[in-house]
């Protein structure tokens, strides 16, 4: 019995190109356990985040009700990223240039797409640096998430893929 394999054939530092645009193949509606179970969890007191009744009597602010906590929409778009850039990934090296630019809401559903940025050679022979912008959209196609991710990433010619 030949055993599975766990990830896919591609996605190694020889499959990417700077240029390339990824359309992830998932989206994920936001719920409410998401937001507010981790906002908690991560002891966020911005109210705006778990208060509904502070954003309703805070009407002439920015928002009538709740809004999704940033680090959670950011964490959802880079997971929905994961399978096309992260399975052949040895380390993380970089996360920046993050900018939350459009409120996401309970019920939103986030969409992602990758831009490969670059490529280049690293100190190791089995594994290459690419550079990646990741972005989250909402149903609206509104831009809610932007985030530069850098990653050593598999090379197939050493590996020898699956």
């Amino acid at each position: 019995m030949k055993p599975c394999a766990l990830t896919s054939s591609d996605g190694y530092f020889e499959h990417f190109e700077p240029g390339m645009l990824i359309r992830h193949a998932r989206g994920k509606t936001v719920t409410e356990m998401d937001n507010v179970m981790l906002t908690n969890m991560v002891m966020n007191t911005a109210e705006g985040h778990f208060n509904e009744d502070a954003m309703r009597r805070a009407a002439g602010g920015i928002f009538a009700q709740r809004v999704v906590f940033g680090g959670i929409n950011l964490s959802m778009v880079l997971g929905l990223a994961a399978q096309d850039t992260a399975e052949q990934c040895l380390q993380e090296l970089t996360l920046d240039k993050i900018r939350l630019s459009h409120p996401v809401f309970h019920g939103d559903t986030l969409y992602a797409f990758t831009e490969v940025l670059g490529k280049e050679d690293s100190d190791r022979e089995d594994a290459g640096i690419i550079r990646f912008r990741h972005y989250g959209v909402n149903q609206d196609d509104k831009l809610c998430v932007q985030a530069e991710r850098t990653a050593l990433v598999k090379r197939k010619s050493h590996w020898g893929g699956r």
